[in-house]
């Protein structure tokens, strides 16, 4: 319902339709039901790592919903100076997935816990280093309580967009590729902002297009081309390995 999300919308309201969503079940869940054990000497299930990632949403000037980003330092050993959404590893004190997704946007960017309203997660996802990243959308019903503090060991800029932007056609390339003998398509999004450019792509951008999907209830201008990766099996004595 667009009236929902549009320009003055109440914001109690789109928690209520939020908590309402209930993601497909996830293909990376280890139980029997999802995974049963394989037959002997056909191999072991690979088991990934576990993270989770903060789609924190609050209300900009004109009215519209925009999420907090952030740009990874550049002294990172992996994604460094990528765009990305708070969030982390799980670790082994986490209760579950939002606390990790709290925990890690705390520690990255300082934004209190308590200011933040969790509705509902995500669709898991597979990235190519083979970690399952769970999507956690919180509402951050006052950004002005929000007092941006990044960590300069992992953040070197905190910023903010549209979450629109990534159902429009607008300042959008791709590119197809394969893995896994699965044919998906990369987007890649351009904003600029306080006379800085920003890319964002890859696995941060296609939560972003799902997670506005679900928001405003709509698909993409474009075509999307997702594809859902299968965890890969190792043969038992590679596993003991």
């Amino acid at each position: 319902m667009e009236e929902e999300v549009g320009p003055g919308a109440d914001m109690e309201a789109l928690v209520r339709r939020l908590r309402l969503h209930r993601p497909a079940p996830s293909p990376y869940e280890l139980s029997a039901a999802v995974a049963p054990a394989p037959a002997p000497g056909a191999g072991e299930l690979f088991r990934p790592r576990r993270a989770a990632v903060l789609v924190c949403l609050f209300r900009g000037a004109a009215g519209e919903l925009r999420v907090i980003l952030t740009k990874r330092s550049s002294s990172l050993s992996t994604h460094s100076g990528e765009v990305a959404l708070p969030g982390g590893k799980a670790e082994e004190g986490d209760a579950d997935d939002a606390a990790t997704a709290l925990r890690e946007s705390k520690e990255e960017i300082g934004l209190d816990p308590a200011l933040v309203t969790v509705v509902t997660s995500l669709e898991h996802v597979l990235s190519k280093h083979l970690l399952v990243v769970v999507p956690i959308v919180g509402i951050l019903s006052d950004i002005n309580t929000f007092k941006p503090v990044p960590n300069a060991a992992e953040v070197d800029k905190i910023f903010d967009v549209p979450l629109e932007m990534f159902l429009k056609d607008e300042n959008r390339t791709s590119n197809d590729l394969e893995w896994m003998g699965q044919e998906f398509t990369i987007h890649h999004f351009s904003y600029a902002k306080e006379n800085e450019k920003y890319m964002i792509w890859g696995l941060t951008a296609g939560i972003l297009i799902h997670a506005a999907s679900v928001v405003y209830q709509r698909p993409p201008d474009f075509a999307e081309k997702r594809a859902q990766f299968n965890l890969p099996t190792y043969f038992n004595a590679m596993a003991r390995a």
